[in-house]
């Protein structure tokens, strides 16, 4: 590893650059919480067209790998990190803000049911959000490369508590901001009040979240010494990208961890295009009050994760670890289930927060074991890999929850909302259990000795 990147990050330091993760977590209680409950609620649109357009975010996801094999191989400004960070989140903020006056449009084209402008009102809205997803994946591969850059294996768990910690504030702040900046907006059911009130507070946030960039990353990353020749070198260990295909491909872990990824995040996540309609339609909720069980199942998983990362995982180890947060992550599911049933607020509210206890745990252990099978060599492009499970894993469950939402309205599930929210429920609750048994696969003495095997052979090839 380049010796002028393993510098060390000071508590005070980790904690700045975890502000740009506190932005992500906000903007993804926006995304994924405010502006599903306002287009699946208050503008009606059908469930699977909701969770396919959030979900092109997501099916760009192989852009991860390419962008973070760039980063490895190719400096800007004389940096192989923070000026892609800095780019992508320029491109995101400017996204975010078109989303909404878009998505108003569309809602409009819904109720007059004209085409073709229907037609191209949902091509520009699912674009919009697959050129969002691209601009999320130029910043954040990089962001977790520069993370594993500066940390050594011993100092990486502490910093992806606290940087994992910060993206969990992220999601509790936005919450509460949606909580107070939108509480007027209880019973409101007028498009252009809705429309003026969120571009006003999309803006502001987009701004914040910018100026917080800037300040997370700056002096994060020295510039690298030039060359005589006026360009920037490249990195002592940098490798291109058919041999980082190479790696990938040179142990069958990368793929079982691949898949664990998959379903991991899936348990997580599936609920998420329905929650808040769940809280609306279930518990007769307000849109503040549902806004605010991100912030209850927020403030769980920053528990969890500071559990885990001060004194589960020293205790248990990374793997037993990680199998407690899938088995919690089940319980919460089934308790998600039996909450319906009893339509009681504070009992859904209470197992928000030990929904979010079960991810901080499971998140931890599962980001440590990420880390930890990532080769330096080319921790862009694992990073990538890894990411593109992730991102994959959140489209699918954006997809399949809007989906499994509309087949539960069409099957006599029974009188009322409850039934279509249990089918989705249900089906995430079997997601978890296959996490935890493919979690039991999980090797990385072994994906080491396969990785570190086939690095020296491509640097023998390279060295000729």
């Amino acid at each position: 590893m380049s010796t002028h990147l393993r510098s060390g990050l000071t508590l005070p330091a980790t904690v700045r650059l975890g502000l740009f993760q506190g932005c992500l977590g906000c903007l993804a209680v926006i995304f994924s919480g405010l502006l599903n409950r306002i287009m699946l609620s208050e503008l009606g649109f059908p469930g699977l067209l909701v969770g396919g357009a959030l979900a092109f975010e997501q099916f760009v996801a192989p852009s991860r790998v390419l962008f973070g094999q760039i980063s490895d191989a190719h400096p800007l400004a004389s940096r192989h990190r923070v000026p892609y960070v800095l780019i992508g989140t320029a491109a995101f903020c400017l996204l975010a803000v078109l989303s909404v006056p878009l998505i108003f449009q569309v809602g409009r084209l819904l109720q007059d049911g004209s085409q073709p402008g229907l037609a191209l009102g949902i091509a520009a809205l699912c674009g919009l959000f697959a050129l969002y997803g691209l601009a999320i994946s130029l910043a954040t591969t990089p962001y977790l490369a520069l993370v594993i850059d500066r940390t050594s294996e011993l100092e990486r768990p502490r910093a992806v508590s606290i940087i994992w910690c910060m993206l969990t504030v992220g999601i509790v702040i936005g919450a509460v901001a949606i909580g107070v900046s939108l509480r007027s907006l209880d019973g409101v059911n007028d498009p252009r009040v809705l429309q003026a009130a969120l571009s006003r507070f999309m803006t502001i946030v987009a701004a914040v979240v910018m100026l917080l960039t800037v300040v997370a990353t700056w002096g994060m990353e020295s510039p690298l010494r030039e060359r005589t020749d006026g360009t920037a070198p490249r990195r002592e260990d940098a490798i291109g990208l058919r041999q980082s295909w190479t790696l990938i491909t040179s142990s069958r872990q990368v793929l079982i961890f691949f898949s664990f990824l998959i379903l991991f995040t899936l348990a997580l996540f599936l609920q998420d295009p329905v929650l808040e309609s769940y809280g609306a339609q279930v518990f007769a909720m307000p849109i503040a009050a549902t806004a605010q069980l991100n912030a209850f199942w927020g403030v769980g998983t920053l528990v969890g994760l500071l559990l885990a990362g001060l004194w589960v995982v020293p205790r248990l180890g990374k793997m037993a670890t990680a199998r407690l947060g899938c088995q919690l992550i089940a319980l919460s599911l089934l308790l998600l289930l039996v909450a319906g049933l009893t339509a009681r607020i504070p009992f859904l509210q209470a197992v928000m927060v030990l929904f979010g206890l079960a991810a901080g745990i499971g998140t931890n252990s599962a980001l440590c074991l990420m880390l930890d099978l990532t080769l330096p060599q080319a921790a862009g492009t694992f990073v990538g890999v890894w990411g593109l499970a992730q991102a994959l894993s959140r489209a699918i469950g954006k997809l399949l929850g809007g989906g499994l939402y509309d087949i539960g309205r069409a099957l006599p599930l029974g009188d009322g909302p409850y039934g279509p929210f249990a089918l989705v429920l249900g089906v995430e609750l079997l997601v978890a259990l296959a996490a935890l048994v493919l979690l039991a696969r999980v090797n990385v003495r072994q994906f080491r000795e396969d990785t570190s095997r086939s690095l020296s052979q491509v640097l023998e090839l390279e060295l000729g």
